[in-house]
C-alpha cells in the first residue's frame, strides 16, 4: 500500500489546528526534558486550508497556543531565560515571528532590511541580549551573511550583518563554548522571492566555524559539489553532524550525512548501503541526544526515520514514517513530527528502540520542531 503524501492528507482532513488533542496527562509520566520540566514542542504548522500557525503544544496533547502568521516558517529558536521565541520564516520569506511562549501573544513580527531575505533559522546568544540569523544577499544573490539583531524591550533591533563565508547559508549553531558559530553553507543561489537555483552546475557548498564578530576560523567541504550542507546537531563534546541534500543525479550513490568530531576533518558519516538507498538524495532535520549519545535523522522523501549510536556510528533504528518532518531530543530520546499522520516518540532508553503514537494534532508540521 503505498504511503498517503501530504497533498493527499490535506485534501482527506478538515481537522483544525486543535484536533486529535485529547486529555492532558496520558503522558504525564515521562514528559520531562533534561531541566526536569515538561517539555513545550514548537513548531510550524498549516491548518487544513493552508493557512499559517505558529504552535506550542505539551507532549500530553494539551495546546499551549496556535498564533496565525502571515507567511510560512521553518525553524523555531527559544530564548535561553525569557519565555520567548523566534518562528523564522521560511525562504525567502523576508518576516519572523516573536512570541510570548506562555500564549503565544505576537509580540513582534521582524523584517529583513532591502535586499535580504531569511533562509529559515537563527540563533540566540547564550545571554540571550543577541540573535543571528541566516539570509540572503538579493543584490548578489546567494552572498550568505548573517543578519546580527539585538533584543530591547523585547523588541529585535538590527544593528548590522556578518558574512556567512559562502553562498546560500542555512543553519547555524553554536560550538559548546557559546562564543564560536558553526554555519552550513548550502552553496545555492537564488534570488529575490525565488527558489529556483541558479548554479546547480557551480555549487558551492561548505561547513563553516566563525567568530562572533565574524572572523573566518575554518571553511570545509565535502568531495560532492552538488551536495548541498544544509541542517546542523552539535554535541556537548563539539562533534558537528550535518544532514545534507543531495542536488545531483538520483542514481549518484552519494551520503547525506556528514560528521566532524573534535580536532577532525569534516567528512562523511558511516552509512550503510540500504540507508543511504532510503533517503532519496533527502534529509531534513537532525538531532544529537547527548546523555545517550545517539544521532536521529529524518528523510521525508524515503518516509524513513534513523537512528544511530553517534560514536560508533552503528544503526540503531531504520523506520517507516510517512512525511517524518522535525525531530527535537527528550529525556527519553526523540519526538518526530510528520506532515500527515501521528507524531512519535521513539524511546530509545533499552537496546531495543521502541515508537508510540503522541496525542498531538495529526499531520500538518513543518520541518522542524523544538523542545523548550
Amino acid at each position: 500500500m503505498a504511503l498517503i503524501t501530504r497533498r493527499a492528507f490535506l485534501g482527506l482532513t478538515g481537522a483544525t489546528l486543535a484536533a486529535g488533542a485529547v486529555a492532558a496527562g496520558a503522558f504525564a509520566g515521562w514528559t520531562l526534558s533534561a531541566n526536569g520540566a515538561r517539555p513545550l514542542l514548537l513548531s510550524a504548522r498549516n491548518d487544513a486550508a493552508g493557512k499559517h500557525y505558529a504552535v506550542g503544544y505539551r507532549l500530553d496533547g494539551s495546546q499551549v497556543f496556535a498564533t496565525r502568521v502571515s507567511e510560512r516558517c521553518h525553524d523555531v529558536v527559544a530564548h535561553p531565560s525569557l519565555p520567548l521565541a523566534l518562528f523564522v520564516g521560511r525562504r525567502p520569506s523576508t518576516q519572523s515571528y516573536l512570541l510570548d511562549s506562555r500564549d503565544g501573544r505576537l509580540l513582534q513580527t521582524l523584517h529583513t532590511p532591502a535586499q535580504r531575505h531569511f533562509y529559515g533559522h537563527a540563533v540566540f546568544h547564550k545571554d540571550g541580549e543577541w540573535l543571528y540569523t541566516t539570509e540572503n544577499d538579493t543584490s548578489g544573490p546567494g552572498r550568505g551573511v548573517l543578519g546580527v539583531y539585538r533584543l530591547q524591550g523585547r523588541q529585535l533591533q538590527r544593528t548590522g550583518e556578518l558574512s556567512s563565508h559562502g553562498l546560500g547559508p542555512h543553519q547555524l549553531l553554536w560550538l559548546p563554548d557559546g562564543e564560536t558559530l558553526v554555519v552550513a553553507n548550502g552553496g545555492i543561489r537564488t534570488e529575490a522571492e525565488s527558489r529556483v537555483e541558479m548554479n546547480l552546475d557551480n555549487m558551492d557548498s561548505s561547513l563553516v566555524l566563525l567568530k562572533r564578530d565574524g572572523s573566518l576560523l575554518s571553511r570545509e567541504q565535502l568531495p560532492e559539489r552538488m551536495n548541498s550542507v544544509r541542517h546542523l546537531a552539535v554535541a556537548s563534546d563539539g562533534t558537528i553532524v550535518s544532514a545534507q541534500q543531495y542536488m545531483g543525479d538520483p542514481a549518484d550513490p552519494v551520503p547525506l550525512l556528514a560528521i566532524k568530531r573534535p580536532g577532525q576533518a569534516f567528512q562523511h558519516f558511516a552509512l550503510g548501503e540500504a540507508q543511504r538507498q532510503a533517503m532519496n538524495q533527502y534529509s531534513a532535520s537532525v538531532a544529537i541526544h547527548n546523555e545517550l549519545r545517539l544521532l536521529a535523522l529524518t528523510a521525508p522523501r524515503g518516509n524513513r526515520v534513523f537512528i544511530w549510536d553517534l560514536d560508533s556510528a552503528a544503526l540503531r533504528l531504520d523506520a517507516p514514517l510517512a512525511d517524518c518532518a522535525g525531530v527535537g531530543a527528550v529525556a527519553e530520546g526523540f519526538v518526530v513530527s510528520t506532515g500527515v499522520g501521528r507524531c512519535r516518540l521513539y524511546d530509545c532508553r533499552r537496546n531495543t528502540i521502541t515508537a508510540q503514537p503522541l496525542q498531538l494534532p495529526a499531520g500538518l508540521w513543518d520541518n522542524h520542531l523544538r523542545l523548550a
